[in-house]
């Protein structure tokens, strides 16, 4: 769940403090979990709207800020496997990286469109803001992200 919360929020310090919230709201709330979707999904959902809640707050109060205005096949080679693997986590570090550089109504709208599923209906009731507003705050999002993945691989010869 701290993914979750990094997604939104990228100081890693208020990221733990929205995560702590968070779990003592499921813990409040544990009761009137319906046992008719994912506990998980239900869990990470909850941790979402605290660290949007957390987002807004911040929007509200200025001195808020989160610092930026195994499973194996046979035959397989263990080698090329772990090769693959850390080239994964570290594509996955470097896309969190990038997304964490975005600014906190970019990044907000990019990981509940992308991340979290929501439609853009959605976001917007969920942040009070217009439906446009959700949508194009998702085009600048995209086009932050790619200025941002060019300029940490523009030296890298492919």
């Amino acid at each position: 769940m701290m993914v979750v919360c990094l997604r939104y929020i990228s100081d890693k310090d208020t990221a733990q403090e929205v995560l702590q919230e968070g779990f003592i709201k499921v813990f409040d709330k544990l009761g009137v979990f319906d046992f008719k979707g994912s506990f998980e999904g239900w869990i990470r959902r909850i941790v979402a709207n605290t660290a949007i809640d957390y987002i807004r707050k911040a929007k509200r109060n200025p001195f808020l800020s989160d610092q930026d205005n195994d499973f194996k096949q046979e035959g397989v080679d263990e080698v090329v496997e772990n090769e693959k693997i850390e080239l994964l986590e570290h594509k996955g570090e470097v896309a969190l990286e990038a997304i964490s550089k975005l600014s906190p109504a970019y990044r907000t709208v990019f990981n509940l469109y992308v991340m979290e599923n929501y439609s853009h209906k959605e976001i917007a009731e969920l942040l009070g803001i217009n439906e446009g507003t959700s949508k194009s705050n998702f085009a600048k999002a995209k086009m932050n992200l790619q200025r941002i993945l060019n300029e940490k691989f523009k030296h890298i010869d492919l």
